[in-house]
């Protein structure tokens, strides 16, 4: 599953519209205009070339989308006196973008771990307490576990399931 597929995936499960696409983006710190974003969700059959009417979302422009719902959902936070202004974990180039994905959703949506668990039961999967909390843990932890294509796609689909009954 690449970047696309998750934002066409979320924007479905969400009900957004492409303007709040473009201001979500604007608000996590990349400039996408709304005919770019219209390319964004433009299927092409061929996944290994970029044609002209599709736009590839790299990974800065998944964790700028990811910021920029947290901050369209919540609202912006203040940073604390004495505290330097921290952003939160970005994608790097080895990190698995479907931990983060689930982390800065359940932060976006402010979901606790019952409901997440309830949002994959949705979507006819089991997963458990410990499971859960060694997807969301950071990378590097003892305990952390790289969450697979499975997870995300039926965690999407579980999402548009609540989001959309």
């Amino acid at each position: 599953m690449d970047n696309n597929d998750i934002l066409i995936r979320l924007r479905y499960a969400l009900e957004i519209k492409n303007k709040e696409i473009s201001e979500i983006f604007k608000l996590g710190g990349e400039d996408v205009t709304v005919p770019e974003v219209v390319k964004i969700f433009t299927k092409s059959d061929d996944y290994d070339t970029e044609s002209d009417d599709q736009i590839k979302c790299n990974n800065s422009m998944l964790n700028a989308f990811l910021d920029g719902l947290i901050i369209f959902k919540r609202g912006k936070q203040e940073p604390k006196p004495g505290q330097p202004d921290t952003a939160g974990p970005s994608i790097k180039k080895s990190a698995n973008v479907n931990n983060l994905l689930l982390k800065k959703v359940k932060i976006a949506l402010e979901l606790t771990t019952e409901d997440m668990l309830d949002i994959f039961e949705k979507a006819g999967i089991t997963v458990t307490k410990g499971e859960l909390g060694a997807l969301l843990r950071k990378e590097g932890h003892k305990n952390y576990k790289e969450c697979g294509d499975k997870y995300a796609r039926n965690f999407l689909k579980g999402l548009s399931v609540k989001y959309r009954e």
